[in-house]
């Protein structure tokens, strides 16, 4: 993964890059940090493209992410149930392989497309807006985007959501706020997740969770939940219906919100997306009645 997204740009390596570096220029002979700078330059111009789009169709776009196994995809579920009847919802699925969690969205009756990524640990803004084509806005009230499981590198990269809601389940550890800060200064909002299992993993606690989040500067609410057992949804709920209403009252004026993208970790994921240019790939759309 580290030569996909440059995440071998590390604090012990990074003066290699730096003016008088062995690395600091390019075989060209250009300056290596400028030629850098400009795909993640590119990658906002795309992901301002993306948001203008939801925004023109009036759809709020949240960024689901977390950890491998947090329940990313089950919290879609229940929210799918939740919601059915009231809000239309799309899904754009984030994995290195497979189509398993799309094909769970499908079977309750949603609208997702998958994108493989390869060996790459995070979606970027060229990506969704590949899925985007295979995506019907008009009349969706959120399009949820499931972003590939990992703490550290999708909190660099603008796709174009208005929203970003981290994940973080009680078999984790209470401590992952401290531990992976990039991630938890970008979130709108933090879901205690799996809280159905506190009973017998009595070393995680939620106050801790919470002060850790607090100890970032950060002013997100913490949400404890359970998908599968239900309490705590009513909280999540009750804030997509707030986002929503929130989101076509700024639309309405005009306006719109740019998530809060990490620069710590946009600098460490600079380097080797041009030379691996991965750009991900779209899985096959399902076949009809598939």
């Amino acid at each position: 993964m580290c030569d996909t997204c440059g995440c071998n740009v590390t604090p012990g390596n990074r003066h290699l890059l730096e003016p008088e570096g062995k690395l600091y220029r390019a075989p060209d002979g250009r300056v290596a940090v400028h030629v850098l700078q400009g795909l993640l330059s590119e990658n906002d111009r795309l992901a301002a493209h993306n948001r203008a789009h939801f925004d023109s169709h009036g759809v709020l776009a949240v960024n689901l992410m977390s950890s491998p196994g947090a329940g990313k995809t089950a919290l879609l579920e229940a929210t799918i149930s939740a919601l059915s009847g009231e809000m239309r919802i799309a899904v754009v699925e984030g994995d290195l392989e497979t189509e398993n969690d799309a094909e769970r969205i499908r079977a309750r009756g949603v609208p997702a497309v998958q994108i493989c990524t390869g060996s790459a640990c995070h979606l970027d803004a060229h990506m969704v807006h590949d899925a985007l084509h295979q995506v019907d806005l008009p009349g969706l009230d959120i399009l949820f985007i499931e972003n590939v499981g990992n703490l550290v590198c999708p909190a660099s990269f603008d796709l174009g959501q208005h929203r970003n809601v981290i994940l973080l389940s009680v078999t984790e550890g209470d401590d992952k706020p401290a531990k992976y800060p990039v991630m938890f200064r970008a979130a709108d909002l933090v879901l205690l997740t799996k809280t159905d299992l506190l009973a017998v993993l009595d070393d995680f606690s939620p106050e801790r969770a919470e002060r850790h989040v607090r100890a970032l500067a950060s002013e997100a609410p913490v949400v404890s939940l359970s998908a599968r057992k239900g309490p705590g949804m009513d909280r999540w709920i009750g804030w997509l219906r707030s986002e929503v209403t929130a989101h076509r009252e700024r639309v309405a004026r005009g306006e719109t919100r740019r998530p809060a993208i990490q620069p710590d970790g946009e600098h460490l994921h600079q380097a080797h997306e041009q030379g691996h240019g991965h750009a991900g790939r779209l899985a096959p759309p399902p076949r009809p009645g598939g």
